[in-house]
């Protein structure tokens, strides 16, 4: 449904991401998983897992609906100028009350949007859903659902919680001497946008 044809309601979104998911299945596209992303009850973009057409493993529903929606609400967009930040998803909002971000504000990305899944976000889909700034996540198949048919992401927000020196991936910091370099150029830029 194009934007501006008429207001969806919970269960006809929630749908609409379901059959997105099926499809995906059928063509053989990926795992059972389609999203799609709203305001205001209308449908900005849609997604399906495609881990299997493109042998990507961040293509998730998520993340193709999130990049999807993103082209909608950006038309200049990849290049967005200067001058045109602050009329696309980069435009600042204030810092919601109550927030520990230190900075006043902060681009405001997909505020104002919802996304409906078919299931539950992996750890890396939530996290773009959080980087984003979505209003709010809507899902129908929870994490044991998703386990049962063979997705299980438990041992991934279990391995977050534990030390870096006690994970599953090495994770080692080295050279930071060198990363420095990069973040001083962020900090000594009289015009960095914050997002």
């Amino acid at each position: 449904m194009p934007i501006g044809e008429s207001v969806m309601e919970d269960k006809e979104l929630l749908a609409e991401a379901v059959r997105l998911a099926t499809e995906s299945v059928e063509n053989g596209w990926g795992g059972p998983f389609g999203a799609v992303i709203t305001r205001n009850g209308e449908i900005l973009a849609r997604g399906q897992n495609r881990v299997l057409l493109t042998g990507d493993p961040t293509a998730h529903a998520e993340m193709q609906t999130i990049s999807k929606a993103i082209q909608v609400l950006n038309p200049e967009a990849p290049s967005i100028a200067v001058e045109h930040q602050n009329e696309s998803t980069l435009a600042y909002v204030a810092r919601p009350e109550g927030s520990p971000d230190p900075l006043p504000e902060r681009a405001r990305m997909l505020q104002g949007c919802s996304i409906y899944i078919s299931g539950a976000p992996c750890p890396m889909c939530m996290s773009a859903i959080y980087w984003s700034r979505m209003d709010a996540v809507y899902y129908s198949c929870d994490l044991e659902d998703t386990a049962r048919i063979g997705f299980d992401d438990s041992f991934q927000y279990e391995d977050f919680e534990r030390p870096l020196g006690e994970r599953r991936i090495k994770i080692e910091q080295i050279h930071p001497e060198l990363g420095a370099n990069a973040y001083a150029a962020w900090t000594n830029r009289a015009d960095r946008h914050a997002y």
